[in-house]
């Protein structure tokens, strides 16, 4: 299978970084503190339409701060959505095949500039599309629920995910990211669409968790990580946007779920309110203490690290410097 080889790159380049590859971190924190004005449904998507050149910018600076593994803008990207901001079919797909262009744009610049010069510290990159879940898209914190109404079958949900999974997978993304997956049913939706559209770009499938024991719904992680290992088109599995005090102890329960690489990028550990669409006061976790916490992850067996909702290029910085 082709599909062996694709994801053969991505087990290089763990291996290039020394056991340990690092994702980049938060992207609309990163927007945000550039100025853009992202409080709305589309999130960090909206600067596809407003300011590509600014979403460019956030990834160039991930990955002068040592990401191995830029993850796209896309994450709340879907068709539904730019189109209920008055945009064709052809213009939402245009725009998601832009997420994915401005990050390989932006990849391939800083690599041709580093590799010319003796003695740097970088990997060349690898891009991965995000693609948000269904909660995600309604906007309404179901992602951190995982409770989607008796209307949403898995027939829905593959419905949902499948036009946009080929237009990013058109646009040449070097993995796929699915990211905070609140339940067993969107899991299966995944792994289930991976088959039927015979995907050959590796994907990582990652969980949200509110208690840091079970997945949003409340289904254990064994139930819905069983449904992925089958799958030879999913290369990893893991946690993103939990609190970081989480990640350990899942990561020792992953460890015994699967045999996959697991990936772990938490957000900073405030909590977030996705119906008053706000950041809660809370304590937070700054990027000295995360670089021990990531050194302690990569030692429990976390092939991947970076950082959710809240996390800046400092923070992975002191993630990739923990690293090396």
């Amino acid at each position: 299978m082709r599909i062996e080889k694709a994801r053969g790159f991505l087990e290089d380049l763990i291996e290039k970084a020394g056991g340990c590859a690092v994702v980049d971190g938060g992207f609309a924190t990163q927007l945000e503190k550039h100025g853009a004005a992202i409080n709305d449904s589309l999130w960090s998507a909206v600067c596809l339409m407003k300011d590509p050149d600014l979403i460019k910018r956030v990834h160039l600076e991930y990955l002068e701060a040592g990401a191995d593994i830029l993850v796209t803008s896309s994450y709340q990207a879907t068709l539904p959505g730019f189109m209920s901001k008055g945009l064709s079919i052809e213009e939402a797909e245009s725009l998601l095949k832009k997420s994915v262009k401005l990050a390989v744009d932006a990849r391939d610049k800083f690599w041709d500039a580093k590799r010319r010069v003796s003695g740097h510290s970088y990997n060349r990159a690898l891009v991965a599309a995000s693609i948000g879940s269904y909660g995600a898209y309604l906007a309404d914190g179901s992602e951190y629920s995982g409770n989607y109404g008796p209307n949403v079958d898995l027939e829905k949900l593959k419905d949902f995910h499948r036009r946009r999974l080929q237009v990013i997978v058109e646009a040449g993304p070097d993995l796929l990211a699915f990211e905070t997956i609140p339940n067993k049913l969107e899991a299966q939706a995944c792994v289930e669409l991976l088959e039927e559209e015979n995907i050959e770009i590796p994907a990582w499938i990652c969980f949200s968790s509110v208690d840091g024991d079970n997945a949003p719904s409340g289904e254990s992680f064994k139930d819905c990580i069983d449904i992925i290992n089958g799958s030879q088109r999913v290369a990893a599995i893991g946690i993103n946007c939990a609190p970081p005090h989480f990640i350990q102890g899942l990561i020792e329960k992953f460890k015994q779920l699967t045999e996959k690489i697991i990936v772990v990028y938490p957000n900073s550990g405030e909590v977030w309110d996705g119906r008053a669409k706000k950041w809660l006061p809370s304590k937070c976790f700054g990027d000295d203490k995360l670089n021990l916490l990531a050194t302690r992850w990569r030692d429990s067996g976390a092939k991947l690290i970076g950082g959710c909702c809240r996390t800046t290029p400092s923070t992975i910085l002191a993630i990739s410097k923990a690293m090396n």
